[in-house]
């Protein structure tokens, strides 16, 4: 029977959670690197033995992790993350110039045909690519010296690329997201990169056809359908049907459109999940009551899951890269929270369990789907 391999940061140490395809019973390990800030943790589409952990310490700076053997052991790879060219600077919260400087790795993916080959998002704004399982790192530096680059400013968690998207049907083509500068996309593999912004409205963008400045907190989609994107903002549930050209809200009934993680349903393109919490001032549930909303068209009509997850007195959060989805049938869903539960769905969220809880702080949330 296949089974499933969550890999979990969170704010001290990474853990592995294990169960087979029943999802029911799971084995945890951890905390791996115990203390540490892991920001992200995934696994390779091609094999299940290779691993990635990005950790940082305010002591000790910024260092990838790799697994060759499942987690069982670690060694840490290249860390020569450097900007290409002249640095120049970029806006800081009160429009003041500041230098570029990096500072972490937000974000891991890794290639779904080329175990050795990942792509990196960090912060500030810059994307880096390996070649040979995380040696050594060069920068994609038309992103972050694209002409709008000088007008970019931080999110409130950084000026950071926290999301990476390849499509499955061409690698060249790829889509990042900035917090808070916004979308951008590139059809020649990284080389050069145009805005994917507009319809972006939010306060203090009064024009939906602003190059840059939108605060998105994630995008994703379904490989079968890598025109069609899904993102959810602060403040607002949005869609896209032509690649990011242009973006619609989707937002519809839900008690609110703000939050962070939005994830796609693995066998049914059309469903999708977010978690809302109260305001980008109160970053807990409404109400108190964790609820995952699932919408099975695509957006605009949604409905609440709530059966084993708690409807009082729940004050956590759910952070940008902490909800992913499994490839088995029925499709798992998966959910990590500022409080450290991590809750597991083997139904598509019709139902849930803890698969573990009184973790630190859940940064990130990966599956990987074993044989």
């Amino acid at each position: 029977m296949a089974g499933v391999r969550v890999l979990v940061g969170t704010a001290k140490g990474a853990f592995v959670l294990e169960a087979d395809g029943t999802r029911r019973d799971w084995t945890v390990t951890g905390p791996l690197f115990g203390g540490w800030e892991i920001y992200h943790v995934t696994g390779s589409p091609v094999d299940p033995d290779r691993l990635w952990a990005s950790q940082t310490s305010g002591w000790f700076g910024q260092q990838v992790q790799r697994s060759d053997d499942g987690g069982r052991s670690w060694k840490p790879v290249g860390n020569d993350f450097r900007y290409a060219g002249s640095t120049g600077t970029h806006l800081w919260y009160d429009g003041t110039p500041r230098p570029w400087s990096f500072t972490r790795v937000w974000h891991l993916e890794p290639s779904a045909t080329d175990p050795d080959t990942l792509l990196a998002g960090a912060e500030d704004a810059a994307l880096f690519r390996s070649v040979d399982g995380g040696g050594t790192w060069e920068e994609l530096s038309g992103l972050r010296t694209h002409r709008s680059g000088p007008a970019w400013q931080p999110g409130a968690g950084g000026l950071c690329v926290h999301t990476v998207l390849v499509d499955p049907t061409d690698p060249d083509r790829l889509h990042v997201a900035i917090s808070a500068a916004g979308v951008f996309r590139s059809a020649d593999g990284g080389a050069s990169w145009e805005p994917a912004n507009q319809g972006l409205l939010q306060p203090g963008i009064p024009d939906e056809d602003a190059e840059v400045g939108a605060c998105v907190h994630r995008i994703a989609r379904h490989p079968s359908r890598p025109d069609t994107l899904f993102m959810q903002k602060h403040w607002d549930v949005m869609r896209s049907d032509d690649a990011g050209g242009s973006w619609h809200e989707v937002s519809g009934d839900l008690p609110s459109d703000f939050g962070f993680p939005i994830a796609v349903h693995a066998h049914e393109p059309e469903t999708v999940y977010v978690v809302p919490i109260t305001s980008d001032a109160e970053h807990y549930p409404p109400e108190g009551r964790l609820r995952v909303y699932r919408s099975r068209s695509g957006g605009n009509e949604w409905e609440p899951l709530t059966r084993g997850l708690p409807q009082s007195d729940c004050y956590v959060n759910v952070l940008r890269d902490a909800m992913a989805v499994d490839g088995l049938d029925p499709c798992g869903l998966y959910f990590g929270t500022t409080g450290g539960q991590v809750y597991a769905s083997a139904d598509g969220g019709d139902s849930w369990e803890a698969a573990v809880r009184d973790l630190p702080r859940v940064l990130s949330v990966e599956v990987q789907t074993l044989p």
